[in-house]
């Protein structure tokens, strides 16, 4: 990998002097690979899931290369962050919040062997994690010790990571956003604050489904929703919706009178005529989905309601691609390069690279 160079920054954050020793808070970490020969014209900017870190996209429990790697390795520059207040972006818990303990089981309920345990209907076809998956072994241990705490207020870690990756495309220029899980309700309000420095968003599983969060609790119900509502759909911060919302005016949303079809939950869209998301409708978007993860029976909508908001938006289905077995962990199982290539394609067809003809 031959590298022009490579190194970290920080981007946003601000002196807090109300806290003793007047700490920077709400920083946010990037780690960067800009490659010797750059064929591709705009930087990857991969965000992290929850209870991650940029390690993620670094390397693989196993001992192989990242995507970060990968895709600098084929003329991108990446940049890698921790999102605020995880890994090395600071914690400071009088101005942060609470932070939520990293668990274990939940771990390898939902993203290490789902098979066992078997929590929603697609869970039993996952393969694709390296190792057993198990205690002792030695790829279930390396990604057991990169699970780190996370800030407790969800709505806090989107507040945050949109004014610090705003300041980071601020300072990097036009960049693809590429956000993983909990990382994907980062990616929306941060494209929606610098809309013209956003060229296209890759979705990795992201945070869903819209509107109500669920549970996955096995057979014969397999999913519990959430009494909470996300007032803007997609995030707890505010979107520009257009129409726009009038003070006090909140989104309306109905539910799918039934699922699109079996081992599928019924979603919430908005009620039409729906509004549209007024600063992603010129972003191309990629959601990508594994075929046994606690995703498969839900990232369908959360594509509905991007599409029905106006934002174009495409949907793989990895199966579809030949790539079977994957649960939540996308980008360090173990067919995790052929992933990457998927996702290149994808980029290739919609941002043509410095020997093509039209950039955006």
């Amino acid at each position: 990998m031959r590298l022009a160079r490579s190194g970290w920054l920080y981007a946003g954050g601000k002196t807090n002097s109300a806290v003793e020793g007047a700490p920077t808070v709400g920083q946010m970490f990037a780690e960067f690979l800009i490659p010797e020969v750059q064929i591709h014209p705009y930087p990857i900017v991969m965000i992290h899931g929850g209870n991650q870190t940029g390690s993620n996209y670094t390397g693989t429990p196993d001992g192989r290369e990242g995507w970060a790697q990968y895709f600098a390795r084929r003329g991108h520059a990446v940049y890698v962050v921790d999102t605020v207040a995880r890994g090395r972006s600071p914690h400071w818990s009088d101005c942060h919040g609470a932070m939520a303990a990293a668990r274990a089981g939940f771990a390898e309920k939902r993203f290490v062997a789902p098979e066992r345990f078997k929590l929603w209907p697609q869970a039993e076809r996952h393969t694709q994690f390296p190792g057993t998956g198990k205690p002792g072994d030695a790829a279930y241990e390396a990604f057991m010790a990169s699970q780190v705490p996370s800030l407790a207020d969800f709505a806090k870690q989107q507040e945050l990571n949109r004014e610090a990756g705003a300041a980071l495309l601020d300072r990097i220029g036009p960049a693809i956003l590429l956000t993983h899980s909990q990382g994907g309700a980062l990616g929306w309000p941060i494209a929606d604050a610098r809309p013209h420095l956003v060229k296209a968003i890759v979705a990795v599983e992201p945070n869903g489904p819209p509107v109500k969060d669920v549970t996955m609790v096995g057979a014969p119900d397999w999913f519990e929703e959430s009494d909470a509502i996300k007032p803007y759909g997609l995030t707890h911060v505010p979107l520009a919706y257009d129409p726009p919302l009038a003070p006090g005016e909140t989104l309306s949303f109905v539910q799918q009178a039934q699922a699109d079809g079996p081992g599928l939950m019924r979603g919430w869209l908005q009620a039409e005529p729906a509004r549209k998301l007024a600063n992603l409708m010129s972003i191309p978007v990629l959601v990508l989905m594994g075929e046994a993860s606690y995703h498969a029976p839900y990232d369908h909508i959360t594509v509905a309601y991007l599409r029905q908001a106006g934002v174009p938006t495409t949907f793989i289905r990895l199966a579809d691609k030949g790539e079977h077995g994957n649960g939540h962990m996308l980008m360090i199982e173990k067919n995790s390069d052929a992933i990457a290539a998927i996702i290149a394609e994808w980029l290739a067809t919609i941002l043509p690279d410095t020997r093509g003809k039209t950039q955006r």
